[in-house]
């Protein structure tokens, strides 16, 4: 009993791990999702592991293609493959504040990523006026809203929204990206005063925290806003003094004599601009060698411009040399968004390939727990029908045992006992029991009992029976047949076919008829014909009536 309790649990145990996907994918998700938060780039690798094709739920489907979107966008990652992520986020609207923005978001980046940069503005416009939004989620937003809104040259729509980020941020370094933002609101607005403003906080700020890279940039950007508004000597005196301080082989040395150009050309120093834009252009094929498209983009118009000072034409040259300039940038732009997509699709393509062969092995995987838990019911079948075998022939044994013990100690029988048919054929009758018993479950113990019981009488010579004793035991119940059989037929049929005989009519099996006569089955089969042959026994006819009727 405790054996089949135990492989009933099993069963139990292996039809559960196989059953109730939705709740293991509900959690795998879940605890993806707390990965994110803190690695990107390992819930993402987690993500490959879980086929979309296997959710059937929308709640788990939805989860799964937010994350993976999510995930795409904080890795900056092409998100050309994350076209569901409209569904994720029509599923998420009005259910979940937090996802609904953050869905929201990827699926604005998934516009940009398409080319439709209007279409993603839109979609963060949406966003940032939501309600009840916490701050920390709210700031996401806004991040992105304002990073496209620069990337498309917004002004006033931009000033607005970057105040509010500035207001939202709580790291200083967040705090003077966000002032950066909104001096690019300023710049494209016109308002030329309020982004000197900004710039000279965060050029202060930039100081204050040794921030040089930054520092070097947003004094440039300085100069360039002071060029805007027509304070060309202010901004050459700036250039000065970051050529002082940053040595004249800076980084940035060709743009910053492009700027002195630009301040020359505006006071009409035509030559002073030439000689300028010549030393920036010498620098930039020297500094930036093949990688010079964005200086040269300018580099060109300035010379148009200088040439059309000087002597009043307008030379094509520079104006293909602009145009080529521009056409290779944006085939560039192009080349890169085409990586991009065939990166994204390879790897697309080798996650596919690891589900695939992730889902074989898990096949495989199952298909050997399905045939190791047959076998180990097999095996537990097999080891109790055994066990419940050996307590069967255990009885038996003891069974078995009493009686040789009773009979052992019985007193002799009174001729009035001996003579009476009916105890001594109760006797007969127990005795064949016995045998009978015997041959079912022909154990050696149980054989050993047997010959222990036989022997009391008389002799086995070495088999289970006492065959005399045997003999007289079929005349005493069955009316004398044995002697009748062997006056008759003794001279036609050998020993061992008479014992088949008296077997077969105290009703014996073959198997056990074998047992009893120490005969494989065939040959008892075989001496069975042998017997129907001497007596001339019809095909069809059983033996023993056929006996009984002569």
């Amino acid at each position: 009993m405790k054996q089949t309790y135990a492989l009933m649990m099993i069963v139990i145990a292996l039809l559960a791990a196989c059953s109730g996907p939705t709740s293991r994918y509900n959690k795998a998700l879940d605890d993806i999702e707390r990965i994110m938060s803190v690695n990107a780039e390992s819930a993402l690798t987690l993500l490959d592991d879980i086929d979309l094709s296997d959710l059937d739920v929308d709640s788990i489907r939805a989860k799964y293609i937010y994350l993976k979107a999510y995930g795409h966008m904080k890795r900056t990652r092409s998100m050309i493959s994350d076209s569901l992520i409209s569904f994720a986020h029509h599923y998420y609207r009005g259910k979940d504040i937090v996802k609904d923005v953050r869905s929201g978001m990827a699926f604005a980046w998934y516009k940009f990523w398409v080319g439709d940069t209007p279409g993603a503005i839109t979609m963060l416009d949406s966003i940032v006026s939501l309600p009840d939004v916490p701050d920390s989620v709210m700031v996401q937003a806004l991040r992105a809203r304002v990073l496209l809104g620069a990337s498309e040259y917004q002004g006033k729509p931009l000033i607005p929204l970057a105040k509010r980020l500035y207001g939202l941020e709580t790291d200083s370094i967040r705090k003077m990206e966000a002032s950066y933002m909104l001096l690019t609101g300023y710049e494209y607005a016109g308002e030329t005063d309020s982004a000197l403003y900004v710039i000279d906080d965060l050029i202060d700020f930039a100081r204050n925290y040794n921030l040089g890279d930054k520092h070097f940039i947003l004094e440039l950007e300085r100069a360039q806003l002071l060029t805007e508004i027509g304070r060309n000597a202010e901004s050459d005196y700036i250039i000065g003094e970051i050529f002082r301080k940053a040595g004249p082989e800076n980084g940035a040395a060709d743009y910053l004599h492009f700027q002195y150009a630009i301040n020359a050309l505006n006071t009409g120093d035509i030559s002073r601009a030439s000689r300028h834009l010549a030393i920036g252009d010498s620098i930039a094929l020297n500094l930036r060698k093949d990688n010079d498209t964005d200086y040269r983009s300018y580099s060109n118009l300035l010379h148009a411009m200088i040439d059309f000072k000087r002597d009043g034409r307008l030379r094509l040259t520079h104006i293909n040399g602009l145009n080529n300039r521009q056409r290779e940038r944006f085939n560039r732009m192009e080349a890169s968004q085409w990586e991009s997509e065939r990166g994204a699709l390879q790897q697309e393509s080798r996650a596919l390939a690891l589900k695939a062969e992730s889902r074989q092995k898990t096949l495989v995987i199952l298909i050997i727990g399905i045939v190791a838990l047959l076998v180990a019911i097999g095996a537990g079948w097999i080891i109790m029908v055994r066990r419940q075998h050996e307590r069967e022939n255990e009885e038996r044994i003891e069974a078995l045992q009493k009686m040789v013990d009773e009979y052992r100690s019985a007193p002799a029988p009174e001729v009035s006992e001996t003579t009476d048919s009916t105890a001594l054929r109760g006797a007969m009758l127990r005795q064949l029991g016995i045998i009978k018993m015997v041959a079912e479950t022909p154990t050696e113990q149980n054989r050993e009992m047997l010959r222990k019981i036989s022997s009391l009488n008389g002799e086995t010579n070495g088999e289970l029976v006492d065959w005399k004793n045997v003999f007289e035991i079929i005349d005493s119940v069955y009316s004398g047949f044995y002697s009748r059989l062997h006056d008759r037929y003794g001279d036609v049929l050998s020993q061992k076919e008479e014992q088949i005989i008296v077997l077969m009519l105290a009703g014996f099996s073959t198997k056990e008829i074998s047992v009893i006569t120490g005969q494989t089955t065939s040959t008892i089969y075989v001496r069975k014909s042998s017997i129907r042959k001497k007596l001339g026994v019809p095909e069809k006819e059983d033996i023993i009536a056929f006996l009984r009727n002569k």
